[in-house]
């Protein structure tokens, strides 16, 4: 909700602050530049201090600064800018450190449908910020309510996380506390190293970044692509004045949480019962998603002059292909990544997701809907049509993805084996060697 709820309202920002496409993309640019270079700290912290009291942090930073945003004037959005990356900040310590509690408290299958139960609330929550951002608007006249509610479920999450979420010893779930107890931490950078040797955990960033890269830009401009084809299609006036028309955001809000349920909990179910015939379902299903997800986005873009209606339903089928992965990807992380490191590990690929990911793809289609507004007539089809050819990019950008995923089942087996063999951290092939683990990781996968 919080990362969304300023593109339920973005054309009312726009006028608000006077600033144009290109500008507009960069408020969500912000915001994932200061999460990407907070999550290696918060990755550091998670690993070796109190993760209970780092996420209550960055849920207070978060709830403070999303109220405290909502009284500033129109002169000063330079401030507006800098509140959009401090909530960021805030936002990191909860990506990064949440699921790697998750995974000290279930194992095997039991984890999968507790990610798949956790990662539904990514869309939910997307759908949610449309919904809460353009509904206020329409009720109090005034976009800046949107921000005021955020504070209020904060406070009660914090007041929930405090009371209710245990906070186990890393690895508890699969029985290595003892080693993850006794062992002592290698340092940040041999972790980071040893996690760029890790085949499997390189090509799943690079898959899910390619997802990031899709679901950011989706997530920002869609509402205004909508408003903006309804214009064309003449269904109603272009907007000239706040508040403006909040249909299209609710419908898409609406969109984004009914395939956003249906899609999480498919792909989650799915992947446990597939990987019980082939170990390498989880990356195999997160390339057929991604591969199956690019011609719906490039069709839903084509057709939305003939038919708003076509547009609709292939962005559905493609929301539904993208959140059947949430889950799916997280367990893949989880697998191959030792549990001394998974905090460091989910906040590598978080920073590497979003460097290359959502923090540069709103930004990208804004400036490039810009520059070809430039140089066409100022008319309202060549807005449309502007900010449509922009997005096209995106079709391309998630068959790679799928790519990526087909290389990574590649590599999945042998890391899972490394990862699980009892002792180890995330090492190289030739350290295992040399402490004689190699041998034992036959043993405990037989074991198991």
């Amino acid at each position: 909700m919080n990362w969304f709820i300023i593109s339920g309202v973005l054309l009312d920002i726009q006028r608000f602050f006077h600033i144009s496409d290109s500008q507009a993309g960069l408020l969500h640019t912000v915001f994932i530049v200061f999460l990407l270079l907070s999550a290696p700290v918060f990755g550091y912290l998670g690993d070796r201090h109190s993760r209970k009291a780092v996420l209550s942090f960055g849920i207070l930073l978060w709830s403070v600064t999303g109220i405290s945003s909502s009284f500033i004037i129109h002169q000063y959005s330079w401030l507006f800018f800098l509140s959009r990356g401090v909530m960021g900040i805030g936002t990191a310590s909860y990506s990064t450190i949440a699921p790697t509690l998750l995974s000290d408290l279930f194992v095997q299958e039991q984890r999968t449908r507790v990610l798949g139960i956790f990662y539904i609330f990514i869309p939910v929550g997307s759908g949610l910020g449309y919904i809460l951002g353009s509904g206020l608007t329409e009720q109090t006249g005034d976009w800046r309510w949107a921000l005021r509610v955020m504070p209020c479920l904060g406070a009660v999450a914090v007041i929930l996380l405090i009371m209710l979420v245990p906070d186990p010893p890393r690895g508890a779930a699969e029985k290595q506390e003892e080693v993850a107890t006794r062992a002592p931490h290698s340092s940040w950078c041999r972790d980071v190293r040893d996690l760029w040797r890790n085949w499997s955990f390189v090509w799943s960033t690079l898959g899910v970044t390619c997802m990031s890269f899709v679901t950011g830009a989706l997530g920002f401009w869609t509402p205004k692509f909508l408003l903006e084809v309804r214009v064309v299609h003449r269904l109603q006036l272009p907007c000239l004045q706040e508040p403006c028309n909040s249909e299209d955001s609710l419908i898409f809000g609406l969109l984004t949480i009914g395939t956003g349920l249906v899609g999480v909990i498919l792909g989650a179910e799915v992947s446990r019962r597939f990987k019980k015939i082939n170990p390498r379902a989880e990356p195999l299903i997160c390339a057929t998603n991604l591969l199956a997800t690019a011609p719906c986005l490039y069709l839903a873009l084509v057709l939305a002059p003939a038919s708003l209606l076509a547009t609709y339903v292939f962005l559905a089928l493609g929301e539904l292909l993208l959140s059947c992965n949430w889950a799916v990807v997280t367990d893949i992380l989880l697998s191959v990544v030792v549990p001394r490191c998974r905090g460091t590990a989910g906040a590598l690929q978080l920073t590497v997701l979003h460097i290359l990911g959502d923090a540069a793809s709103p930004s990208l289609i804004g400036y490039m809907s810009s520059v070809l507004r430039a140089r066409r007539p100022d008319s309202y089809l060549q807005r449309f049509l502007s900010l449509q050819q922009s997005f096209l990019c995106c079709a391309f950008v998630i068959a790679l993805g799928g790519g990526c995923f087909l290389i990574t089942a590649l590599h999945l087996e042998r890391d899972q084996a490394q990862a699980q063999a009892p002792g180890t951290g995330v090492l190289a092939s030739e350290d295992m060697e040399h402490q004689g683990l190699l041998a034992g990781t036959g043993a405990f996968t037989e074991n198991s």
